[in-house]
């Protein structure tokens, strides 16, 4: 049986570490190094760094925050958020990470994500898919961090990402972001029943428990920010309670 993962977020925007609900709203929660490495030494599975912000000058951030964080951690590294060419990607791997995260791109640029893949391997290309439920309870997919509702629907993109050579999907309720409630559940046992890649789940978690959901739902990795933001909840904590629903981890 393949081992589940803890995957703690670290969202950044203007040289901070900040916390998001439903995409806005955003509260300074730190500093992104400090806090990889207690991510790291409390046995987090991987680190996803995401970069908010727009422009040059936030993606130059993001390379620099994750060359910093490289040096004192010592777990698998994501990052993404302004990747838009292979040189991109390219300086966060020369930089620590381990895969790269696109969204965007995914939808715009499937030769970008072709091209990643076949010179990093699959295994190192994360798509994440924002998605928002609309009134009528239908799903709308969305890029530029929430800004854009793109008009393909869930099934086809997923197809489209793993024929072009997508590893992981991570999947990201909108409406979920930041509210504490648990993961969209329902969202996560479509995404899993429609495709064969690995479900990485974000969104929504404010309890131990809520992780576990996930992992019933069809998640193979559980990504969150608040839980572990906000209180005194942390990776190893969440591994001591996991075990004993009988979770399989990686190592607690």
């Amino acid at each position: 049986m393949l081992k589940r993962r803890i995957i703690p977020v670290e969202l950044l925007l203007n040289g901070r570490l900040v916390k998001s609900t439903r995409f806005s709203a955003h509260r300074d929660v730190g500093d992104p190094v400090q806090s990889s490495k207690v991510y790291s030494d409390q046995d987090a599975d991987e680190l996803l760094l995401l970069n908010i912000g727009e422009g040059t000058q936030s993606f130059d951030q993001l390379v620099g925050f994750l060359r910093e964080v490289a040096k004192c951690c010592f777990v698998p590294l994501t990052a993404g958020g302004g990747i838009r060419s292979i040189a991109d990607a390219c300086r966060l791997f020369e930089a620590g990470a381990d895969k790269v995260s696109l969204c965007t791109a995914a939808f715009s640029n499937t030769a970008l994500l072709r091209e990643l893949a076949m010179r990093f391997g699959s295994q190192a290309v994360v798509v994440c898919i924002d998605v928002r439920r609309q009134p009528d309870g239908s799903l709308s997919l969305y890029s530029g961090r929430g800004s854009r509702a793109e008009p393909s629907d869930l099934t086809t993109h997923l197809q489209r990402i793993a024929g072009a050579g997508a590893g992981e999907v991570l999947i990201q309720s909108i409406d979920q972001d930041g509210v504490m409630a648990g993961y969209d559940l329902e969202l996560v046992r479509q995404v899993a029943a429609m495709t064969a890649l690995p479900v990485i789940a974000l969104g929504g978690v404010g309890q131990i428990v809520h992780l576990k959901d996930a992992f019933d739902a069809g998640a193979e990795a559980a990504a969150c920010g608040s839980l572990f933001n906000f209180g005194d909840n942390n990776p190893l904590r969440a591994k001591a309670l996991l075990k004993n629903y009988g979770v399989p981890l990686k190592r607690i």
